[in-house]
């Protein structure tokens, strides 16, 4: 990495104003990786100058010019793509297989996307004597995640510069690899200086600056739903728009005319991707009362099936947590879950047989969840499925909706019309008919405290644009 001492600002390289450097661990050796530095207020001053100082002229840019570069950058992207699996992988212990045809694909196929969507977009409208036209926001501050590293830096990257805005972004301190590879791709595919920016650095020193700055336009942040509301406050006296991608409690209700053995292993493989550090992962199963025991000993036969081990092994499909503080945070939660009297059925506290080294979570599930326990309300982000029971249909919605979170919910069944109409009473961003493909041509973002806005496609395009009227603009020819 051999920019990992420096930032991005107007179109170079170049050396942070502070000395404060902190060391990027590998979570499947816990040691050192690279190091990087670390930004301060007078870093994101900088930054922050080189977006305003851009942003007139790429404001004003027309759609042909930044459809032009977008493609540029797809090109070298796909060039670069197993330098960004590799920086995955090391940074956030994603198995290698995964962090090529999934972390980094995402970042493509978002791009791929944001292109399409740009050629069709409607910018301008008009109606009788009045033009409805769609203007950039200004200069973006972007504050992505480490989970989805490059899923969510495409997310909000490709948006604002599909909209004319510039942008400062500052990636996650704990997996912040995949963007200085970002970073590269960018430089080479030549964007005018200062439209993209980029600075290393932590939430209280460089988000909070980013947050708060009165040149700033508008903040998206993926994170903690804490993070967010952190950056709402923050926000608020400059009364810059918000956007907020945060956190989830997913229900996955598999109704009882679904395939049951089908549906239930189907949402274990959920929960467990990406080391169940998905805040869309369907962590909540919900199954008939009666059901329950057949669920839990399908849910132990298929926890048990993973292969956890090295990253670098192809073969691998669950890797460590991304750091020990994320270990640590999933191991309380696990001791809560038995502490409160729900039933360990596989998993439970302590590291694999085999696997001392490295932040590795044994896969985890409880059943007889009780909508109380804390492993029902709150965040795990670690690869530990809770299977709750229901009584009735209705019993299951509300134990679906009883939430502070809505990003995403899941509903199994047999029968499609039935599907559909449990969907449309699930209060969340997404909802899921048995399993069907994920794909980036759809909205994401979530109800109550997951968030504000949304991402992907147009939806993402839009919300990085002003709504102008002009009117006494003439009438239609």
């Amino acid at each position: 990495m051999s920019h990992a001492l420096q930032f991005y600002y107007d179109g170079q390289w170049v050396a942070p104003l502070g000395a404060r450097t902190l060391d990027v661990i590998n979570p499947a050796t816990e040691k050192a990786c690279a190091t990087i530095a670390m930004g301060n207020a007078q870093d994101v001053d900088r930054a922050v100058a080189s977006a305003r100082k851009a942003f007139p002229a790429w404001s004003v840019s027309t759609r042909e010019e930044r459809l032009a570069f977008l493609e540029r950058i797809l090109v070298v992207y796909k060039k670069r793509s197993e330098d960004m699996a590799q920086a995955i992988s090391q940074e956030m212990g994603s198995p290698i297989a995964r962090a090529r045809d999934s972390q980094t694909w995402a970042g493509m196929a978002h791009l791929e996307e944001m292109i399409s969507a740009l050629k069709t977009y409607v910018f301008d409208e008009q109606r009788g004597n009045m033009l409805i036209t769609r203007e950039p926001v200004g200069v973006a501050g972007l504050i992505t995640p480490w989970n989805w590293p490059m899923n969510q830096i495409m997310c909000k990257v490709a948006p604002a510069l599909a909209a004319g805005c510039t942008l400062v972004m500052k990636p996650s301190e704990v997996a912040p690899l995949s963007a200085l590879v970002f970073s590269e791709i960018i430089e080479e595919a030549g964007l005018p200086p200062g439209v993209y920016n980029m600075i290393n650095g932590d939430g209280p020193e460089v988000g909070e600056a980013i947050a708060r700055h009165p040149d700033v336009d508008m903040v998206s942040i993926t994170g903690s739903t804490r993070a967010g509301a952190a950056v709402a406050k923050l926000a608020a006296d400059t009364v810059k728009r918000v956007h907020q991608e945060l956190g989830g409690k997913s229900p996955n209700i598999i109704l009882p005319d679904a395939d049951f053995e089908d549906a239930v292993r189907r949402g274990v493989k959920g929960c467990f991707s990406n080391s169940g550090q998905s805040c869309d992962a369907p962590t909540r199963m919900l199954v008939p009362r009666a059901k329950m025991d057949r669920a839990m000993a399908i849910a132990k036969e298929t926890a048990d099936s993973f292969k956890m081990g090295d990253p670098a092994d192809e073969t691998t499909q669950l890797g460590p947590v991304v750091s020990d503080v994320q270990f640590g945070r999933i191991q309380a939660l696990i001791a809560k879950g038995i502490e409160e009297g729900a039933t360990l059925v596989t998993g439970g506290l302590g590291k694999p047989e085999g696997l001392e080294t490295g932040y590795y979570v044994q896969p985890t599930v409880f059943g007889n969840v009780e909508p109380d326990m804390t492993i029902s309300r709150e965040e795990i982000f670690g690869p530990v499925l809770s299977i709750l029971a229901y009584d009735d249909e209705e019993h299951a919605i509300q134990i679906a909706n009883d939430t502070p979170y809505g990003l995403a919910a899941y509903v199994q069944s047999g029968d499609l019309k039935h599907a559909r109409a449990v969907a449309r009473r699930l209060r969340a961003g997404n909802v899921n008919i048995n399993g069907a493909d994920w794909t980036v041509a759809a909205p994401f973002g979530g109800y109550g405290q997951s968030g504000n806005g949304r991402e992907c496609s147009e939806f993402g395009l839009t919300d990085f644009l002003e709504i102008k009227a002009i009117l006494g603009y003439g009438e239609t020819a």
